[in-house]
C-alpha cells in the first residue's frame, strides 16, 4: 500500500459462511491424513449446499483411511462450526466422497527419486507480506476485520450470544493519513441470527464486538455503522448460498492490501506451493518486518512443476528498507532452504495442523506449540540482523 492520504477496505467471513465451511471441510481431510502419514498427498475441493456435502480431488494415502473415516471428520467440522439447522445439519446432510488416487504423473513429478530432490506439486508464484500496521504485521483492514468475527464467534461458541448464527461477514474502512492507519470511517457487518431477534437486538449484540476490536478513538461515526443492512438473516451457511472451497483467498491473505498469487490454500498438502510456499514468504516478511529492516516487505517467489529449487525470489520493502533488496535477497536464500522440501521441514508443515487456518485468516495467527501456524515464528530476527 502506498504513502499518502487515501481510505482502504478489507473483508473478512466467519467460519460459517459457506465457503468457510468447505475449506474446513477441506482442510479436515487434509489433518486427517497428514495424521496417519506426514508424507500423504491431499488435493481436496469441497462444495456443500443446502443439507449436502460432496468431496472431489486426489489423495494417497493410508489405505486404511476409509470412506466412514472421511465422512467422520467431515460431520465432526461441520459440527464444530455450529451448523444443526433444518437447512444444513451436521448430522443429517449428505456426504458425497469423490476423492480418488492421485495421478501418477503429478506424483513423479513431486516425489524425491535418485538425485532428484522433491520437486513442487505444481508451478506458479506465491507472495507474502508483512507490515508495521498491527501488533502481528498485518495489515490494519483486515487484521481487524478478522478480530471482529472471532470475537463474535467465541461468543456464539460460549453461549453468551446464543442468538447468533454461524454465517457472518465483516468490512471494515480505514482513514490512512501519510499512508498510515488512523481510525475507521465505516465497518459493515452482517450476521445470521434466529428468527425470533430484531433488528435492534441484533444490533446491540454485535456493536460492542466492534467497539472492542477498534483502537481507541478509531470509531466511525454512527451513521457509518451497518448491521445487517439488508434487514434479516435468518437463513445462512450452504443452505442459503452454495460454498466452495478455495474462494476467498484475499480474506485467506492481506485483504487485498499486498498481492496474492492467485492459488488457494485448504485442502492442499504441504507439497503444493500454492500453500507452503505462501506460508514461507509470508515466514520471510514477517522475520524482515521484525527485525527492522524494513517497515513493509513484499516476497514472491516462483516454481516449476516437479522442480526443487524456485525459480526466483523478488523483495519489494516499498521504500521503506534499511538495506539493499537483492541484497536481502541472496540472505533470505541463505537463512532458509526454499525448496519443498527445505519449507516443509523448516516450518514443520507436515503435521495434521490446518483446520485452525481455514478461518480468521492464515496469517497474523498465533504460533501454537502444536505446531498450528508455525510460519508466524520470529525465530530469524537474529539472523537477519546479523548477516547486515
Amino acid at each position: 500500500m502506498r504513502g499518502g492520504n487515501y481510505l482502504f477496505t478489507s473483508e473478512s467471513v466467519s467460519e460459517g459462511h459457506p465457503d468457510k465451511v468447505c475449506d474446513r471441510i477441506s482442510d479436515a481431510v487434509v489433518d486427517l491424513y497428514l495424521g496417519q502419514d506426514p508424507f500423504a498427498r491431499v488435493a481436496c475441493e469441497t462444495m456443500a449446499t443446502t443439507n449436502r456435502i460432496v468431496l472431489a480431488g486426489e489423495v494417497r494415502g493410508p489405505e486404511s483411511i476409509s470412506h466412514d473415516d472421511v465422512e467422520s471428520v467431515v460431520r465432526e467440522a461441520v459440527r464444530d462450526i455450529g451448523y444443526a439447522q433444518e437447512g444444513f445439519h451436521w448430522e443429517k446432510a449428505s456426504v458425497e466422497n469423490h476423492l480418488h488416487e492421485q495421478s501418477q504423473d503429478i506424483a513423479q513429478g513431486v516425489d524425491a527419486a535418485g538425485n532428484k530432490d522433491e520437486g513442487a506439486g505444481d508451478q506458479g508464484l506465491m507472495f507474502g507480506y508483512a507490515c508495521r500496521e498491527t501488533p502481528a504485521l498485518m495489515p490494519a483492514p483486515i487484521y481487524y476485520s478478522h478480530e471482529i468475527l472471532r470475537r463474535m464467534a467465541e461468543g456464539r461458541h460460549s453461549g453468551k450470544e446464543a442468538g447468533l448464527g454461524p454465517d457472518s461477514k465483516s468490512q471494515v474502512t480505514l482513514r490512512y493519513e501519510d499512508g498510515k492507519p488512523v481510525g475507521a470511517t465505516s465497518v459493515v457487518v452482517s450476521t445470521q441470527h434466529d428468527e425470533d431477534l430484531d433488528q435492534d437486538q441484533v444490533h446491540a449484540m454485535v456493536r460492542p464486538y466492534i467497539e472492542a476490536v477498534l483502537p481507541d478513538g478509531w470509531m466511525c461515526p454512527e451513521e457509518e455503522i451497518y448491521i445487517n443492512p439488508t434487514g434479516r438473516f435468518v437463513i445462512g451457511g450452504p443452505d442459503g448460498d452454495c460454498g466452495l472451497t478455495g474462494r476467498k483467498i484475499i480474506v485467506d491473505t492481506y485483504g487485498g492490501a499486498a498481492p496474492h498469487g492467485g492459488g488457494a490454500f485448504s485442502g492442499k498438502d504441504p507439497t503444493k506451493v500454492d500453500r507452503s510456499a505462501a506460508y514461507a514468504a509470508r515466514y520471510l516478511a514477517k522475520n524482515v518486518v521484525a527485525a527492522g529492516l524494513a517497515e513493509k516487505c513484499v516476497i514472491q517467489v516462483a516454481y516449476a512443476i516437479g522442480v526443487s529449487k524456485p525459480l526466483s525470489l523478488y523483495v519489494d520493502t516499498q521504500n521503506t528498507g534499511q538495506v539493499d533488496e537483492n541484497a536481502l535477497a541472496d540472505v533470505l536464500q541463505k537463512v532458509m532452504d526454499l525448496s519443498p522440501r527445505g519449507i516443509r521441514e523448516h516450518l514443520q508443515l507436515s503435521r495434521p495442523i490446518y483446520g485452525p487456518s481455514a478461518a480468521y485468516g492464515h496469517f497474523g495467527r498465533e504460533a501454537t506449540d502444536a505446531g498450528n501456524f508455525s510460519w508466524e515464528r520470529l525465530d530469524l530476527v537474529d539472523d537477519l540482523r546479523k548477516a547486515f
